[in-house]
């Protein structure tokens, strides 16, 4: 039986996305004219506009369907652009592009530091994290997205206050949920603590400047902040930038050329 041809392209590069700057590192492969590249993204993560490059959504299937969808589609650079705190599809990239032999980059912005006048304590996990904001407060304003704020332990606090992007599957006596997408505003900020008389705000230290304004706005209210530490990222490569990860692609793709 004779078989069709296929115009299906081979990708030269897989970019795990969710974040702004796997949309950035996109959006500047695509004006650099890099159309054989496909942006993962998980079911829940809206797609970016329009692009010159293919949009994957859902799930490999662990680690092994990550590496055979690496082999199938004879991907040559795997880059890493999850949340810092995606520490299971961070493990999962690692395995699968190591078992495939595909050259693997975690681009992995950097964390927020602390200013003169932030009043910060780390946490491991939400349980320590809920236990060291009782001890400073009884109104936490919450911001560890669906998931963490479920998991959020609210016994103990007059009102818990879980803002996230996505609803939560379920509700729960004492926890009020806040739909919220970034990028915020600090002034906007600074009015939802003051509404609310938030006493300690609880977080991520997820990096970047879409969501930095929360922790400007308790820093001027005086107000403690508790954030849960982030994972460590597998061993490897890192980038810190979008013009980092471009040219270890550049070098990568150059040295892999058939």
């Amino acid at each position: 039986m004779r078989q069709e041809a296929t115009t299906e392209r081979v990708p030269d590069v897989l970019v795990l996305g969710g974040t702004a700057e796997a949309r950035a590192l996109v959006e500047a492969m695509d004006r650099r004219g890099w159309p054989r590249a496909t942006l993962a993204l998980a079911g829940a993560t809206r797609a970016p506009r329009a692009l010159g490059l293919e949009v994957r959504t859902g799930g490999f299937g662990g680690a092994e369907g990550l590496r055979r969808h690496l082999r199938e589609r004879r991907v040559r650079a795997l880059v890493d652009a999850t949340h810092p705190y995606a520490a299971r599809m961070s493990a999962q990239a690692a395995a699968a592009a190591g078992r495939a032999g595909v050259p693997r980059l975690r681009l992995w912005r950097a964390p927020w530091t602390p200013w003169a006048g932030d009043r910060w304590s780390e946490a491991t996990d939400e349980a320590t994290a809920a236990r060291e904001a009782l001890a400073l407060g009884r109104r936490p304003l919450v911001t560890l997205g669906a998931r963490g704020g479920a998991r959020f332990p609210h016994e103990g606090f007059e009102q818990v206050f879980v803002r996230a992007i996505e609803p939560p599957a379920a509700r729960t006596a004492g926890v009020t949920w806040l739909h919220g997408e970034p990028p915020f505003t600090l002034e906007d900020e600074r009015a939802l603590l003051l509404e609310l008389r938030i006493d300690v705000l609880v977080s991520r230290n997820a990096g970047g400047g879409a969501t930095r304004a929360k922790l400007d706005a308790a820093r001027a209210q005086g107000l403690p902040v508790v954030l849960i530490e982030r994972p460590t990222p597998p061993p490897g490569p890192l980038a810190a930038s979008v013009e980092a990860a471009l040219a270890w692609l550049d070098q990568v793709l150059a040295s892999r050329q058939t």
